[in-house]
């Protein structure tokens, strides 16, 4: 982060989870998650799908890496073994040209969204409209409430970097763009969320505050009938599959967390470390002016330190851009996840108390009720979809981390590598003083 003040903006089909990583074991995962993991005795009533209107498609396209490799050269020697140049995509989504509008009641920032696609869905190969924020809300909102067994990403906070009062600043504002566009591709890459209506209108609708106004219509029939479970439902026990993914989540945000609320206080002391560089260089500059032979290498000193605070500042605009806004991001995701993770427990409940109800009835053989089997449709749907975004999800993790560290790697290498150039520059010129004495 720069010490100077902030720049203005100018104004104008699912899978098994035995064929998954198990979350919480290493390369022993099979085994964790193998013949050990057994359903409820209730679960083994379970019918196959009889309803395919409930069936939502879940097929496992790959994800492709989220942002571009770094260019610089420890980068261009690690290649990440898993990079999917192979996948064919029709659907391409970026954010970009920031503008600050400036009105009577409000002062805001939309967004340009660039859409190209061959999808039949889309009457143009391409389009472009302006968001603001509370658009990409908007949106977000939709896709929880008609896809509700999916994992929708998550946003980017209202303030994403703390400490940052101007959100209207330009450095604030391309964190934002960022965010917003890693957002849609998610999206844009997932193989059921990326054919959703409302993602269809958010992208091509020139006025989208028309849409806006029809409130809750059009939400599927699997959205509806989640959105009316209520808590009254008490979950015996999740199946163990599912308290692994839960138990896992907790982790990995509490680990997370404290990643990243260590790395904010590095960033914080390196910021304070580069103001006492930058007063620290000068007086060995102004101390020259009244040394004679010292002149020269007390210069070369000043020079040395005014070097490196250039690249402690580049290190810590690395950090703040790139490092904590993905930490950010999978903290957000995990809630996302807990969020599917609930609703699934909900709709389980409910299945398993109607399910007593009908054990209960004194029959010899009482038949299913449909709104039973409706239910269990529900669980079933929630219960493949889950396992196949947690199987993205950890894709997706797998790859972004690595590009992460690896590019975190460089930059410390970077970093010092230049202030060690720059301190052996000042070797010299100590030593051509001794030679001449």
């Amino acid at each position: 982060m720069s010490g100077g003040p902030p720049k203005a903006l100018p104004s104008t089909g699912p899978h098994s989870l035995r064929d998954m990583p198990h979350p919480l074991a290493g390369s022993s995962s099979e085994e964790a998650v193998g013949g050990d993991s057994t359903p409820s005795p209730d679960l083994l009533m379970a019918r196959s799908f009889g309803d395919k209107d409930l069936i939502l498609p879940n097929g496992g396209t790959p994800v492709g890496t989220s942002s571009p490799a770094s260019s610089s050269s420890l980068l261009n020697r690690l290649q990440l073994d898993d990079d999917l140049d192979g996948e064919t995509r029709d659907l391409f989504v970026t954010v970009d040209d920031p503008k600050k509008h400036v009105c009577t009641m409000e002062t805001y920032i939309t967004y340009r969204i660039t859409t190209k696609s061959t999808r039949v869905e889309f009457d143009l190969p391409e389009y472009s409209v302006r968001r603001r924020y509370q658009d990409f809300d908007w949106l977000r909102n939709k896709l929880e409430e008609s896809q509700p067994t999916h994992l929708i990403p998550p946003l980017p906070e209202k303030f994403v970097v703390k400490g940052v009062v101007d959100r209207f600043s330009e450095e604030f504002v391309e964190t934002r763009r960022k965010a917003l566009d890693k957002f849609l591709k998610r999206i844009t890459d997932h193989p059921v969320l990326s054919f959703n209506e409302h993602f269809n209108v958010f992208l091509t609708a020139k006025d989208l505050n028309a849409y806006k106004k029809q409130g809750m219509a059009l939400l599927t029939r699997v959205g509806e009938s989640v959105k009316h479970v209520t808590g009254g439902y008490k979950l015996r026990s999740r199946p163990l599959e599912f308290a692994a993914i839960g138990e896992y989540l907790d982790m990995f945000a509490l680990k997370l967390g404290t990643i990243d609320r260590i790395a904010q206080r590095i960033i914080k002391e390196e910021i304070e470390y580069l103001v006492e560089l930058r007063e620290y260089g000068p007086v060995y500059s102004t101390w020259s002016a009244l040394e004679g032979e010292l002149a020269e290498p007390l210069e070369g000193v000043s020079a040395c330190i005014g070097n490196c605070s250039t690249a402690l500042e580049e290190l810590t605009d690395d950090m703040t851009e790139d490092f904590l806004p993905v930490l950010r991001e999978y903290i957000l995701y995990s809630d996302s996840m807990k969020s599917v993770l609930k609703k699934r427990d909900q709709v389980q409940a409910e299945y398993e108390a109607k399910l007593e109800a009908v054990a209960l009835r004194k029959e010899d053989r009482p038949k299913v009720p449909a709104d039973v089997e409706k239910c269990q449709d529900r669980m079933e749907c929630f219960n493949a979809d889950l396992k196949a975004d947690m199987e993205r999800w950890q894709n997706n993790k797998r790859q972004d981390f690595r590009q992460l560290l690896m590019g975190m790697a460089d930059k410390n290498i970077q970093y010092y590598e230049k202030c060690l150039m720059a301190w052996e520059s000042i070797i010299p010129l100590l030593q051509e003083k001794q030679e001449a004495k």
